[in-house]
């Protein structure tokens, strides 16, 4: 039986950027598990965006993390010991496990058995198989519902969520153009994930790129950056076009809020619908 559960906790709150001093590796000893309960080893762990806004102190769709906590964090792992019949030993397990080795987990909305399917490894369920694809599909099936023949944007294209996004849409006949940083990134998009134009916001000549790359407008905008690129691309929304916001990442380090878009007139304009969505309400699916 493992004795020792090494663990990050939250040390303290940043401001601006995380630094070296922002967790700190700990042990203690694993826990015992009860009736109800599991202990999940935990394989793989997700780095996220979202990590950055749970250690702000400020409620958003879930409480801060605490000072002195296990540092939140969605994960995949084996249970290695269980008094739960719903989790056996053996059983591949996912949802917010933390930065840990170990963790005793029961039954709840966060924690979930992953019924592996035979050839596909583990880690799948951490990208595209997973939370990652649930994000993406949520946002583009359920939210922008792209026809053949329009235009989609993605930004923050070249990462995990926007990746499997850009190609959903394409899947759905889209003409589908990514926003991402620096020539590299832009050609993994054009070249091997089929999106059919790339924007470097990197260049100097970025704004530009946009334009070019969207002659007929914007129908959709998958939205995970915010700030002056999210400001472009809603000055460039086509009428009845859908916005799914993801994410606000070019905020997530600021240490007063942002100021709000520039260009929010032109959802009314445009008559645009704007929905934002949490992948967490959806994990039932």
């Amino acid at each position: 039986m493992v004795e020792l559960n090494r663990r990050f906790l939250l040390r303290e709150r940043p401001t601006g950027r995380i630094g070296p001093d922002t967790f700190e590796l700990s042990e203690e000893s694993v826990a015992e598990i009860r009736d109800g309960e599991a202990l999940v080893r935990v394989d793989w762990i997700s780095l996220d965006p979202t990590n950055r806004m749970w250690i702000n102190d400020t409620p958003t769709y879930l409480p801060p993390v605490g000072i002195g906590e296990v540092m939140r964090g969605g994960g995949l792992g084996e249970v290695v010991a269980s008094k739960n019949p719903n989790f056996p030993v053996g059983t591949t397990v996912q949802g917010l496990l933390g930065w840990q080795e170990y963790v005793v987990v029961s039954e709840n909305a966060l924690v979930m058995p992953v019924a592996v399917a035979e050839g596909v490894s583990p880690s799948a369920y951490m990208g595209a198989l997973g939370t990652t694809g649930l994000t993406a599909w949520v946002g583009i099936r359920d939210i922008g519902k792209p026809k053949s023949g329009e235009t989609v944007v993605v930004s923050a294209a070249a990462g995990a969520v926007g990746s499997v996004a850009g190609q959903l849409a394409k899947a759905d006949g889209a003409r589908v153009v990514g926003i991402a940083g620096g020539p590299d990134k832009c050609a993994l998009l054009t070249e091997q994930l089929g999106f059919d134009a790339a924007v470097d916001h990197k260049a100097d000549d970025w704004h530009s790129q946009l334009i070019a790359a969207t002659p007929d407008g914007i129908d959709v905008d998958f939205e995970n950056v915010g700030g002056h690129i999210m400001d472009a691309i809603f000055a460039r929304l086509n009428v009845n076009a859908r916005v799914a916001l993801c994410g606000l990442i070019s905020g997530y380090n600021a240490a007063d809020p942002p100021p709000g878009p520039r260009a929010f007139g032109n959802l009314l304009v445009q008559r645009a619908t704007l929905q934002g969505f949490i992948v967490l309400d959806h994990f039932g699916r």
